[in-house]
């Protein structure tokens, strides 16, 4: 496998695709090992992860192909349990590839801290005195994480908010910090931990909150792509596929759906790194919501010569180091799959895999329709179910699909005839 294009990776089995994906991307055997052998994550290491252990959860593990970002080819790991997204992924940016793939960029690896200051009897003067002592504000974030600093990160800006709520004014401090290659939870938290008694001083304020924002408007991915109107069959499925968004862009309920699609590409890859899947979701969702109605994450248009670009923008708050990205074995593996060198790089590899997933869907609903491709899928996990195999197992998925007679107990019922 000498790039992530290759044609009939799915009639391969399990173990050969993986050693073309080691050919690929120079996962050593042991690394494949942990993704190929079941208890790569051991009781010893998942009971210091989190609280309670009694086991281990297992998913599948794909790789989608065909991903080229930024003129760099891409293997993308993906954990998840839904049939069809890996194949749709794959075969989006397979059509991407013709206008050479998929074209990313990042706003930087800043994270916002937020300090909730209330009882402040003179808000508006309180802000004041917080942009006037901006810099001993970061000096004493800074001296918390002298690390974080000397390789290039920490406490850059302040800002300040003063918000109406259901008991009055509040002053909310925002910190901003460059994480750099880590997701940056505990270290923005620890930030505003300790500067807020100095906040407190200034502004005769109480500091109760003292948390990050999960809404990371300063660590944004965006991702473009154009495909060919020829490669779609025509302006009209052009057509189509621009009004299902516009549909999604003025409605919440289609919206949530269509997101939702997008979701279906990026937390694979989110959960496949071992990054935190919740503050993606939460990240992404009330980015949606910004301008005061939810809405499509992405932008569908057709360009001077009909041909249909694509563009997204989310907010990326993902890591390479910390976390389960570091302790989990399977997580480190698919780091080195990716190839990716920075976060920003890893985000902006996941949101274009978001925006591949968006378009796979609107092109099944704009033509065939989304259940074509669920179906073969789902039925080819239900002839497994009922014990099927090899050339028996491909007659009754053709069968089921055929007559549209998709569920257990006909699959079962072909089985004993097969």
């Amino acid at each position: 496998m000498k790039t992530s294009s290759y044609s009939g990776f799915y009639k391969l089995s399990p173990e050969q695709r993986l050693k073309e994906v080691a050919e690929f991307t120079g996962i050593s055997k042991e690394e494949q090992d942990i993704i190929s052998v079941p208890g790569a994550l051991n009781m010893d290491k998942a009971d210091h992860m989190i609280e309670n252990v009694i086991g281990t959860f297992q998913l599948p593990m794909a790789v989608a192909l065909n991903f080229v970002i930024n003129s760099k080819d891409y293997l993308i790991p993906m954990v998840i349990e839904e049939p069809s997204v890996v194949a749709a992924a794959s075969n989006a940016a397979k059509m991407a590839r013709e206008t050479g793939g998929f074209f990313a960029s990042n706003t930087g690896s800043i994270m916002i801290a937020q300090i909730q200051l209330t009882n402040v009897a003179d808000p508006n003067y309180a802000k004041m005195k917080i942009y006037d002592n901006k810099d001993k504000i970061i000096e004493i974030c800074n001296a918390k994480d002298p690390v974080l600093v000397k390789c290039g990160g920490g406490m850059q800006d302040v800002d300040v908010r003063i918000i109406t709520t259901d008991i009055g004014k509040m002053v909310v401090v925002h910190l901003k910090v460059n994480t750099l290659d880590a997701m940056g939870a505990n270290a923005v938290n620890t930030m505003a931990e300790t500067v807020s008694p100095f906040i407190e001083e200034i502004t005769g304020g109480k500091a109760d909150l003292r948390i990050l924002s999960n809404l990371a408007v300063h660590r944004l991915a965006r991702s473009r792509v154009t495909i060919k109107k020829e490669t779609l069959g025509g302006r009209e499925v052009v057509d189509k596929i621009i009004a299902a968004y516009a549909f999604a862009a003025a409605d919440p309920f289609r919206a949530a759906t269509h997101n939702k699609g997008i979701m279906n590409g990026i937390i694979p890859v989110v959960i496949a790194t071992g990054n935190d899947t919740r503050a993606i979701e939460s990240g992404a969702h009330s980015y949606a919501s910004r301008s005061g109605q939810y809405t499509s994450l992405t932008t569908w248009e057709k360009d001077n010569n009909d041909n249909l670009v694509g563009t997204i923008e989310i907010p990326m708050a993902v890591g390479l180091v910390g976390g389960a990205t570091k302790i989990h074995p399977t997580a480190q593996a698919a780091v080195k799959i990716l190839g990716v060198k920075s976060a920003t790089e890893l985000g902006e590899v996941i949101a274009s895999v978001g925006l591949a997933q968006n378009f796979a869907a609107l092109k099944a609903l704009a033509t065939e329709g989304i259940q074509r491709g669920h179906m073969s899928l789902h039925a080819r996990n239900l002839a497994s179910t009922a014990g099927a195999k090899g050339e028996v197992l491909e007659k009754i998925v053709k069968q089921m699909v055929a007559e549209k007679k998709v569920n257990l107990d006909y699959a079962k019922e072909l089985f004993k005839k097969y």
